[in-house]
């Protein structure tokens, strides 16, 4: 078993300027003692894509406000698979309607945080689901 931490990147894709609430989970993960990057707004899917990889990060939790999600979130996924890196968890978060749970699900993300999830819930699923890569 590695000792190495979990690495979590928090990302904000598209033009979606609503960085508090990606602010707070990124304060929350660091608290319940993952190592976390945070890119800040207005990155594009490659750009997301690419810093993942170089962090070597284990997730990536993906914050969209705009309603861009539909594109955004598969986006990452999909650069990521192209660029051998598809053992990179994709997690996401916003404003999704529930009619665009499923679509998301079948394009890779692996779990969706909606309004009203506690911020003990996210990290919960990260500790049973997400182990360090190596």
């Amino acid at each position: 078993m590695s000792d190495r931490k979990i690495r979590i990147l928090i990302a904000k894709p598209g033009l979606d300027g609503h960085d508090r609430g990606a602010k707070v989970l990124a304060r929350c993960f660091r608290d319940a003692g993952f190592e976390v990057i945070y890119t800040g707004c207005h990155q594009t899917p490659e750009q997301v894509a690419s810093a993942a990889i170089q962090e070597d990060v284990d997730v990536v939790g993906l914050s969209c406000l705009s309603g861009a999600h539909m594109y955004l979130y598969p986006q990452v996924v999909k650069l990521l698979k192209e660029q051998g890196a598809d053992d990179i968890t994709v997690i996401g978060g916003g404003i999704i309607p529930d009619k665009d749970l499923q679509p998301l699900y079948d394009a890779g993300l692996k779990a969706l945080f909606t309004p009203g999830a506690t911020l003990e819930s996210l990290v919960d699923w990260i500790n049973e689901n997400i182990h360090p890569r190596t």
